[in-house]
């Protein structure tokens, strides 16, 4: 590629001046507001404001307390702002760090130096250098090179263009010169020249209507399943709960005397009707889980932090919920399990004069001069980086080009020294791709000679190699035997660890899928790639989950074996290694047989991470995909979870649903662990606020059989289901990441939410609270207990009845400790959720503030120091009884 002049730092800035910023203006999110008037649209709260009006109404006539009626609609008015307040703040902070993290940077000349340049900071008169997955920043003209475009994003044809240099219209998406913001290189290298930035692109005028639809995770399936078969019991319990109430009135209070109910003034009988519905309204209000399909959000905004300082960025909700459900990993090798910090290590040339025909050179300098100029020849007009020593950051001085190129340049020394090249004219060039194993540059030297230089895949050039340079640079024939020991001697080296790139030169053509046969090979570098330190680590921790990692690399078999054995993926010889042409010839009933065991793909293509994903789904497993490049995007999409390499192309990172920002299996690890934990948290919420629904029904259910009218009011259930519901969730949305939730087998498919466990806490737990509040209405004892001297029977009622209120939540505010853990111990790991402990407090706090300053809306009265001990001590009761029920029952959700 040419090298260009940039703008300078002033032009920069009168470019901006004049035509604007690339920033895209903000496009309009939904506002609180908005949300909250969402909210208010709920049928159950439209089923209240309208039993609002009648209470309302009925307050007016003097034939019910005004102040029920406004106690509910601030009960619900203040449950419906807590939860959009929550569900609103959440995705902001989501959207902030998503935004943050997924910044897309471009090669961009300023000046004399190409740099990395954010997508905002270009502007109009800046070129931009392109390569195989770059996402194109704004519109111009190609000045330089030739590419192929994918254009889906602008008018859904995903057959690749090819585009060149030219000037032409900036309007014209067919047209053959101009590139458009939102699209994707696909093949080849172009330099472009921004015309038309920001709002004013193609894609910035379309923006508007571009939305990335948002699939919805099994787990939220499950809950939003769940969330409606709670509703529907609901639906149908009310109604038996109006009938008590009514039964309770009616036969229990007029004893039967049905004519004598109808026979008083008709008001009374009506506000008892609509004290029923209302009653049954609030009961629906209190038992549907509203809270749930808001609890993935919480709980993900809660980790968001914690996820990207383990290097996870989440692009989908999707991709974390199911990660915890992962039953096989592909993984790629390069930067995920080993460091992808590339190093060529030592050059090989073919000696006819030693024993074993091959002569290993370490460093680049203890060449013969005829190699080491060939050699530096070869490998800097052969790539598809750009090439600066004189860039102040030593990052900066190779830019673009795979990792295997930029190791390439430096053993060479072209990031340290200047070079004069014998080349004259690029007539064509071809990138490597993993399809074709190879890249060439078809260029003419000084001396008028046309050349191709070709570099790729030891096995694939020594094949069509029939000569070879020695060490004085004369060509000699390369013999069947002696190419034999040679492939022999190569197969050793990878069993070493090497990846073995082979260099060679031709007079013939070179096309994208063809390479001559009367090649003259000029050697083999030799490549390293360190295994990351916490990658054996990494893979045991994910074994132990119940996953299956399988590597798949476009290395050499014997070099990916070599790692794989290295990382501990191959233990034994009990597993199945394939290589791509072998894969190839496995039927899909085959490849199922022995999925099991399968360990290693290598010269892995993207077709067969497709196939491998299709396949292992077909098993009914759970899969997640790793990929960097181009053609892995179909793999990644078709996966249940895509997980794209930071490193890797735009293409990829835009089909994947998390980016491993650091490309480290660990983090892979890590996000699985964060999957787990949510939903681990979800099951949480889902026993607690069960067991509430459990107790709080069959005590309205009950009560009225037993002669309580209202043991607990309308408004107090309302505060009850403000604890039960968003407090319960962002109580249980802090819960960490625990080492035990990764020696748990994964969660199948179709394996329901609430577990045996579960359902017997909530249960044991529901029944026992039912059976303490009955006890407490009924004995004597404690109706004494609660009797002060010299206070009136209606006062004594009222302390009564608060007690009871307070009783009743306290003991769901302790079962939260209950629910939080499986073990006995119920402080284990609390220090890792203060905001649990913090939102116990709180519930304590107010409840003290409501007996204090409750006053008629909320039918209490002040507890005196004795009252509150016994309420406090029979609250705590829910804690010995449960530990009493972990003894005996399994508790391991």
């Amino acid at each position: 590629m040419v090298k260009h002049q940039g703008l300078s730092e002033k032009e920069v800035l009168d470019s901006r001046a004049k035509h604007g910023s690339n920033a895209l203006s903000e496009q309009k999110s939904e506002t609180f507001w908005d949300k909250l008037l969402a909210n208010a649209k709920d049928p159950m709260i439209i089923i209240l404001i309208a039993a609002l009006v009648v209470v309302l109404i009925l307050s007016y006539a003097g034939y019910s307390e005004w102040y029920e009626g406004v106690g509910i609609a601030v009960a619900v008015a203040l449950a419906t702002l807590v939860a959009t307040f929550s569900e609103f703040k959440n995705e902001q902070t989501f959207q902030k760090l998503q935004e943050e993290a997924s910044r897309i940077y471009l090669n961009v000349y300023r000046g004399k130096d190409l740099r990395l340049i954010g997508i905002n900071e270009i502007v109009v008169g800046d070129k931009i250098f392109l390569q195989p997955g770059d996402k194109i920043p704004c519109d111009g003209f190609i000045i330089d090179g030739t590419i192929k475009v994918n254009q889906a994003m602008l008018n859904g044809e995903a057959e690749p263009v090819r585009k060149m240099a030219g000037a032409g219209k900036i309007t014209d998406l067919d047209d053959e010169f101009t590139l458009f913001r939102g699209t994707i290189v696909e093949d080849g290298e172009a330099v472009f020249e921004a015309v038309v930035v920001g709002d004013e692109t193609q894609f910035g005028k379309l923006a508007s209507d571009l939305k990335s639809a948002e699939r919805p995770g099994p787990l939220r399936e499950k809950l939003t399943k769940l969330a409606n078969q709670i509703a529907n019991i609901a639906y149908l319990g009310s109604p038996l709960i109006a009938i008590a109430f009514m039964f309770k009135v009616i036969f229990l209070d007029f004893d039967g005397d049905i004519a004598g109910y109808f026979a008083q003034d008709w008001h009374l009988y009506v506000k008892d009707i609509v004290d029923a519905i209302i009653l049954a309204v609030i009961i629906i209000v209190v038992i549907v889980p509203e809270g749930l399909p808001m609890m993935i959000a919480i709980v993900l905004a809660q980790n968001m932090q914690k996820l990207l300082k383990s290097k996870v960025l989440v692009r989908q909700l999707l991709g974390i919920e199911t990660s915890g459900s992962l039953n096989i990993l592909f993984s790629d090798k390069t930067g995920t399990i080993t460091k992808g910090q590339l190093e060529a290590v030592g050059f090989i040339i073919i000696d006819g004069n030693k024993e074993n025909n091959l002569n290993e050179f370490k460093g680049f300098k203890d060449l013969p001069k005829t190699v080491h100029d060939d050699l530096n020849l070869a490998i800097r007009e052969n790539t598809s980086a750009i090439v600066n020593p004189e860039a102040s950051k030593e990052e900066e001085r190779i830019l673009g080009g795979n990792s295997t190129e930029r190791a390439l340049l430096k053993f060479v020394k072209a990031d340290q020294e200047q070079f004069v090249s014998k080349v004259t004219k690029r007539r064509a060039q071809i990138l490597f791709s993993s399809a074709r194993k190879f890249s060439a540059s078809m260029v003419t030297l000084d001396n008028g000679r046309d050349v191709s230089l070709i570099k790729g895949a030891a096995e694939r050039v020594l094949e069509n190699c029939t000569s070879y340079y020695d060490v004085e640079g004369k060509a000699h024939q390369l013999t069947p035997e002696m190419r034999e020991s040679v492939s022999s001697q190569m197969d050793a080296k990878a069993d070493e660890g090497y990846r073995i790139i082979g260099i060679a030169t031709t007079e013939k053509q070179v096309t994208e899928t063809h390479l001559p046969k009367e090649m003259v090979l000029l050697g083999f570098s030799l490549i390293r790639d360190e295994l990351r330190p916490d990658a054996k680590d990494a893979i045991i921790e994910l074994r132990s989950a119940g996953i299956q990692v399988v590597m798949c690399t476009g290395d050499r078999h014997g070099t990916a074996l070599a790692i794989a054995r290295d990382a501990g993926l191959i233990e034994g010889d009990d597993h199945v290694a394939l290589q791509s042409s072998e894969l190839a010839e496995l039927t899909d009933d085959e490849l199922r047989e022995i999925m099991p065991k399968l360990k290693v793909i290598s010269r892995c293509m993207p077709s067969d991470k497709t196939r491998l994903v299709k396949v292992a789904q077909s098993l009914g497993l759970v899969v997640g995909m790793t990929g960097d490049g181009v053609n892995d995007s179909p793999a990644l999409s078709n996966a249940d979870v895509g997980f794209a390499l930071g490193s890797g192309t735009e293409v990829a990172k835009e089909a994947s649903d998390i980016v491993v920002l650091d490309d480290n299996i660990q983090s892979i690890a890590n996000a699985v662990h964060y999957g787990r934990t949510i939903y681990r948290s979800v099951q949480k919420f889902i026993t607690f606020q069960l067991s509430v629904n459990v107790s709080a029904i069959l005590l309205a259910f009950i009560c009225p059989f037993l002669g309580f009218e209202l043991p607990l009011t309308m408004i107090q259930l309302l505060w009850i289901n403000l604890i039960m519901d968003t407090l319960a969730a962002l109580a249980f949305s802090g819960e960490p990441p625990l080492a035990k939730h990764m020696e748990e087998a994964p969660k199948s498919r179709d394996e329901g939410l609430i577990s045996k466990g579960m359902w017997s806490s909530i249960l044991a737990n529901g029944f026992f609270m039912t059976a303490l509040c009955i006890a407490f209405l009924k004995l004597p004892f404690f109706s004494e207990l609660f009797s002060r001297e010299g206070a009136t029977p209606e006062q004594n009622n009222l302390i009564f009845l608060t007690a009871f209120f307070t009783l009743f939540v306290m003991l769901n505010n302790f079962n939260k400790f209950n629910v939080r853990v499986e073990e006995k111990n119920l402080f284990l790991d609390l220090s890792q959720n203060m905001g649990f402990v913090r939102i116990v407090i709180l519930i304590f706090v107010v409840q003290l503030i409501l007996t204090l300053f409750g006053g008629e809306m909320f039918r209490t009265v002040p507890l005196n120091l004795k009252e509150w001990v016994w309420v406090m001590f029979l609250s705590l009761l829910v804690i010995p009884f449960d530990l009493l029920r972990k003894l005996f029952v399994k508790t391991e959700v």
